[in-house]
């Protein structure tokens, strides 16, 4: 059942990923084409809730799915079961989603 809810909760994340990467995408095209500086940037995203909203769901999201997947990947690979398992998933979302939200506060914090 656990295995189910798993799956079920990796394809949502995707799906919420999608239009944030295609987002993404755009905005790095958009600032490559117009030659905006990293300063321009940052001066558009200080003080952003929306930004933060916008890149903290993105944060949370891959999270999710990253630690699921090398669940997945690890029990497969190397036939890791029960607590050790459990510890590497929780472990892994943990540090990225730390290591994300980060980022997200270096770029929208005012």
């Amino acid at each position: 059942m656990l295995d189910l809810r798993l799956y079920m909760l990796q394809r949502v994340t995707a799906i919420v990923m999608g239009p944030l990467v295609i987002g993404h995408i755009i905005l790095i095209v958009y600032a490559i084409r117009g030659g905006i500086s990293a300063e321009e940037i940052l001066s558009r995203t200080q003080g952003s809730l929306w930004w933060g909203l916008y890149y903290g769901t993105f944060v949370l999201a891959v999270s999710v799915h990253a630690a699921i997947g090398l669940r997945v990947i690890t029990s497969e690979m190397l036939g890791l079961r029960g607590v050790g398992l459990s510890v590497l998933t929780w472990g892994s979302f943990a540090v990225l989603l730390v290591m994300g939200a980060r980022a997200v506060y270096a770029v929208t914090a005012a």
